[in-house]
């Protein structure tokens, strides 16, 4: 059973000390889903874990949708491969922003990815932000949701970036977009 306690908050010098790290993907070969956010925040990567600032709606999103039984905490992360999901990022390091990030630096990212996916084999690719995912692959008039183009075998979606940041998105509204991805994955 999952601790009731909170991890404790990364302190101002935790996050500035953050500043252009790397943290591990939550991934494993074949799973149902591999989630991709744009990069990890300075909470992220104070604390190692994906999704980790407090406001981020993609814990609440994820579970809302029926992707988890429960509300899982960021450092949970680790129990998403057992229901085959999984978490990377296009970019690896660490910003306060994601609009620090050059379009270099997203296409490279969105190469690395493509490599990824090749050796890992997600059904689906859901990549969370559709500015990054425009840059990165060069598709300046996606649309959220299931993307025409695959990466192999792999079926790639676009959904909301859940960032609190994004304020275009209401919880419910993203949520019912990680919903009809779950459905689809479901009936397929």
């Amino acid at each position: 059973m999952p601790s009731s306690e909170q991890p404790a908050r990364p302190t101002p010098a935790d996050l500035a000390a953050a500043q252009g790290r790397t943290i591990p993907d939550v991934l494993a070969p074949d799973l149902r889903v591999l989630f991709c956010g744009i990069n990890p925040g300075l909470w992220s990567g104070a604390t190692g874990h994906h999704f980790a600032r407090p406001g981020n709606r993609f814990w609440p999103a994820l579970f809302r949708s029926g992707f988890t039984p429960r509300l899982l905490r960021p450092d949970e992360q680790d129990e998403l491969l057992g229901l085959g999901l999984g978490i990377t990022n296009v970019a690896a390091r660490t910003t306060a922003k994601a609009d620090e990030l050059t379009a270099d630096e997203l296409r490279d990212g969105g190469r690395a990815l493509v490599e990824r996916v090749a050796r890992n084999r997600p059904r689906v690719l859901a990549v969370l932000g559709i500015g990054a995912y425009r840059t990165a692959f060069g598709r300046p008039r996606t649309a959220v949701g299931r993307q025409p183009d695959s990466l192999g075998d792999t079926e790639v979606w676009v959904l909301p970036n859940p960032s609190g940041l994004n304020a275009h998105y209401t919880l419910d509204a993203l949520a019912a977009e990680f919903r009809a991805l779950r459905e689809s994955v479901e009936s397929a």
